[in-house]
């Protein structure tokens, strides 16, 4: 039976900072970026950051690195070199915007595949990392899976062995095991260009700082909607990312 999203589900599993740490405490996020939708990387790392990971990379093919640089804020790292791999890596994010070639999907770290990666994703994936396919981009990646939005979710992250966090109006979020959780609390405001990637960057940034992928989706889609409702019309992507301090206070 589905569960409804509020933060009791989560909330001792959030990860915040204490007085007695260093970046690499709180992770190290690493996000491949897109060869051309540059926007879509951008508004994931941004995203990410904001959750208080230890350190953000974003990494590049050489012929777009420098836009990164360029366009990125200086608290997140560019790299030239889509093979770069450190052992202090704790979480990475494939897909916003598109994969460049090269770009080898690994799960060897906890991760999140979106939007483009989802076209190419391994048969079988693991409890660590967690897919966040819209209508289209489900419909696409299991064509034989039918049913309710809940059944759908609960078949996939069954059939893959992954947590799957199914978009709409009424997200759903399933594991692996068969829990299902269905977030309410959103807003119509997030229906435009972005928000997805902002989301998929609230995620990898939890995963990062080591919350279990789970509670990490079911709190990620959360404080994803409450930004949006913090918001109100007029919304467009990047303005999220401003209302995450925010959010996190209140939570705190």
């Amino acid at each position: 039976m589905a569960q409804n999203n509020i933060p009791k589900l989560w909330i001792k599993e959030l990860p915040f900072k204490k007085g007695d740490g260093h970046k690499y405490d709180y992770g190290h996020a690493l996000i491949y970026g897109a060869p051309s939708l540059t926007g879509a990387t951008r508004l994931a790392a941004s995203a990410c950051a904001r959750m208080g990971v230890g350190l953000t990379t974003v990494i590049a093919d050489r012929e777009i690195a420098d836009v990164y640089r360029t366009a990125l804020p200086a608290h997140i790292m560019v790299r030239d070199d889509v093979t770069w791999f450190d052992q202090r890596v704790t979480a990475r994010l494939y897909g916003p915007g598109g994969l460049a070639k090269g770009v080898k999907i690994s799960l060897s770290r906890p991760c999140v595949l979106d939007a483009d990666a989802l076209a190419c994703m391994p048969d079988s994936l693991n409890p660590e990392t967690v897919i966040t396919p819209h209508e289209g981009e489900f419909a696409r990646a299991f064509p034989d899976i039918e049913g309710s939005r809940e059944d759908m979710a609960v078949q996939a992250a069954g059939q893959k062995g992954c947590v799957v966090i199914l978009k709409g109006r009424e997200t759903v979020i399933a594991s692996p095991a068969g829990d299902i959780v269905v977030n309410k609390h959103s807003s119509a405001a997030l229906a435009t260009a972005g928000t997805g990637d902002v989301l998929s960057g609230i995620i990898t940034g939890l995963l990062a700082m080591g919350m279990p992928p789970f509670d990490a989706a079911c709190a990620g889609v959360w404080i994803h909607g409450d930004c949006a409702l913090k918001f109100g019309a007029g919304l467009v992507a990047s303005d999220l990312i401003d209302q995450i301090p925010v959010v996190l206070k209140e939570i705190a």
